[in-house]
């Protein structure tokens, strides 16, 4: 079987939530709708009044949250008309103008965001976030409850750069033309005073840091005195703990501009940052957070006015939810499915200030994922040349990758090997252990809580950490030697905890997310241990139960996982004993997805799965008679040629149809295997 390539987690592209990152379209008659709020709302943007401006903004912000009114907006080019308040000489006016401009982006998506940046929005943006800057040694504190502060119009701000450069690669070459790294790092250097900016600012920062060379060519010592800094501070609360491993994600970014020396020095810094992050037990403090708030909520006394306070702060900014969901959703590229929902009652991730032990929770599992997605990037290879990608795809050894199965990821697998130092660094931290515990359910009691509001919408980052961790776990085993990860009995103990969380749960076999993560997984797994002729803890049966569900799954590298899994347990039973009868089990199954699976990369999978069953030995031979495998394989030949054909370069990249190709002829070849075989 192929191997797969290491999973590699890069800052995704904005679509809005429970809708695909495309274009929004201008729906038939809808320049003609009379109740479209977008040109009374624009035109109250020229007002003299910074009041009405201000409601304007803030009306925008929360109406451009239902996508359909988008187009309205764009069309009466609302970027331009709301780009010049950024600098307007109100603060609450430039505030909720960041803020409207922030929604528009998380919410029209990545053509939106570009379109954005074509319309000059960075121009005001950048001066603005000058200007915020140069005001941060004046007093932020508000004279009047409710106030705005520079450092509430800087958030905005930072978070609408963080949107744009995650969506347009124009706005990161306009970001390092423009200088503006300086600006990051003084609101970085903001934590002592307003933490919710400094994560704010790390968060962009280790966006734009990521695989951008002309920003790493341009860093200097005074960069990385202050991430350096920030890894060296020894503040116990979550928000701390979630800077410190922003930072960390950043320093790996910039790690190529350390000398040899500094490398290793570093190296250590972020290992001990990630491991301090993933030791925390989320299934015990969050429920002493819970009962933290509750001990505080009952002695204190909420007035109306607070409530009211609290409402306004919440108010425009759901958006920011779905900006967050969809930094989650998108890995590698792939859009998640259009399936996403958000709950009415979800709360913002702009979490009112008095809500400090929710606030707390969301930072302990925000960062707990980016540690995994750090560590994850750790393990992973670089893309391959376009001269190995013709070497790989060209040779009859050419095997489908499972990651490449996706429709945004095509990629073969090159085999990879951590640094001994990396390598040292990352088991001297107990980091493999940490990632088998993250990638284990949550405790029932954490659950519990974040089954209630205001906490729900922690149920959902509970759950991404586990799969970033099965991700994660994947990586590992990967690149690491089987003795670094405790020889046999250490695999075959990660056999049995993937195995346990397999079937634990009913619910976990339909989760699209999990089942991708936890294949991708027990494939590596299981492709070690076939290797090093290590038993498996899976019986047949379980395998198949899982399998069964797997390739029922919509998502494409799933169901390849599923039958990669497949190929690998009945290529293992094929050297065994009295195992035709599974074989025959396994067979029946593989054949049936071959004939039926309506996307040629699965079917490919498919027959190459059957190749490495029934390639050899006295087993194979009879179960294959038995299943009246060669004459199903005959029947399947013409119409598997004829679709590649027919659809190949429509519906498949150039390295998919490489791959393709030479399962094509190595099905030619295996028949007439099996015709030798039949005239013995």
């Amino acid at each position: 079987m192929g191997k797969t390539k290491n999973n590699k987690f890069k800052r995704p592209s904005f679509s809005p939530d429970g809708l695909s990152a495309t274009p929004v379209k201008q729906t038939v008659g809808e320049s003609e709708d009379e109740d479209s709020p977008a040109a009374e709302l624009l035109d109250k943007l020229q007002s003299p009044s910074a009041d009405v401006r201000e409601y304007a903004c803030a009306s925008i912000s929360r109406v451009v949250q239902q996508s359909q009114t988008i187009p309205g907006f764009l069309q009466r080019d609302a970027v331009r008309k709301i780009g010049p308040l950024l600098l307007d000489r109100s603060l609450a006016v430039r505030e909720t103008a960041a803020g409207a401009l922030r929604n528009l982006s998380a919410c029209g998506g990545p053509e939106v965001c570009e379109d954005m940046v074509r319309q000059d929005v960075l121009t005001p943006l950048f001066a603005l976030l000058r200007e915020c800057c140069s005001g941060f040694d004046v007093s932020s504190t508000p004279t009047v409850k409710g106030q705005r502060t520079v450092e509430d119009v800087a958030n905005e701000a930072v978070n609408l750069l963080w949107n744009l450069c995650e969506s347009s690669s124009t706005a990161v070459s306009v970001f390092n033309k423009a200088g503006l790294l300086d600006v990051l790092l003084h609101c970085l250097q903001r934590h002592p005073q307003n933490m919710e900016l400094a994560i704010s600012a790390a968060h962009c920062l280790h966006t734009v840091t990521e695989e951008n060379a002309e920003l790493v060519r341009s860093v200097n010592a005074a960069v990385f005195g202050v991430l350096e800094n920030i890894l060296s501070s020894t503040h116990t609360s979550m928000e701390h703990t979630l800077l410190r491993t922003l930072a960390a994600g950043s320093l790996w970014n910039l790690k190529s501009s350390l000398s040899s020396a500094q490398q290793s020095q570093t190296l250590t810094a972020l290992a001990t940052t990630l491991s301090h992050s993933l030791s925390l037990d989320a299934g015990e403090i969050i429920p002493e957070l819970w009962r933290a708030e509750s001990a505080r909520l009952s002695k204190e006394t909420t007035s109306a006015a607070e409530s009211d306070h609290t409402d306004e702060r919440s108010a425009g900014h759901e958006a920011e939810e779905m900006e967050e969901d969809v930094r989650d959703e998108k890995i590698n590229g792939k859009k998640p499915n259009g399936k996403m929902s958000k709950a009415k009652n979800d709360i913002s991730d702009l979490l009112p200030r008095d809500r400090l032990e929710l606030r707390e929770a969301k930072a302990l599992l925000s960062a707990q994922q980016t540690s995994l997605e750090i560590i994850v990037n750790m393990c992973c290879s670089d893309e391959p040349s376009d001269d190995e990608w013709e070497e790989m795809s060209s040779s009859d050894e050419s095997e489908m990758c499972a990651d490449g199965m996706s429709d945004n990821n095509s990629s073969l697998f090159s085999p990879l090997c951590l640094s001994a130092e990396l390598h040292t660094t990352l088991l001297n931290h107990n980091i493999p252990q940490q990632v088998l515990k993250k990638a284990e359910f949550p405790r029932t009691a954490a659950l519990e809580i974040c089954s209630k509001d205001p906490w729900k919408n922690l149920l959902k980052k509970m759950h991404r950490v586990q799969c970033r961790a099965l991700t994660c776990l994947h990586n590992i085993l990967s690149s690491m030697d089987t003795e670094s990860l405790g020889g046999a009995s250490g695999l075959q103990d990660v056999a049995q905890h993937l195995s346990s969380l397999v079937f634990s749960s009913a619910e976990a076999l339909i989760d699209e997310e999990f089942l991708e993560a936890v294949t991708s997984a027990l494939r590596s797994l299981l492709q070690i241990m076939a290797t090093k002729n290590i038993s498996q803890c899976m019986t047949p049966h379980q395998l198949m139960n899982f399998c069964e569900a797997a390739t029922s799954c919509e998502l494409v590298s799933v169901r390849v996982n599923a039958l990669a899994i497949l190929g690998i347990t009945g290529s293992s039973l094929a050297k065994e004993k009295n195992t035709a009868e599974n074989l025959q089990l396994i067979g029946n199954a593989i054949l049936s997805i071959a004939m039926k699976d309506s996307n040629l990369v699965v079917c490919g999978e498919a027959l190459d799965a059957l190749f490495d069953v029934f390639a050899d030995g006295d087993e194979a031979e009879k179960a294959g008679k038995n299943i009246n495998l060669l004459s199903s394989l005959k029947a399947l030949q013409p119409g598997f040629r004829a679709k590649l054909r027919k659809e190949g370069r429509g519906k498949y990249s150039p390295d998919q149809l490489c791959v393709l190709d030479n399962i094509r002829i190595n099905l030619k070849r295996f028949i007439s295997y099996l015709e030798d075989l039949q005239r013995k």
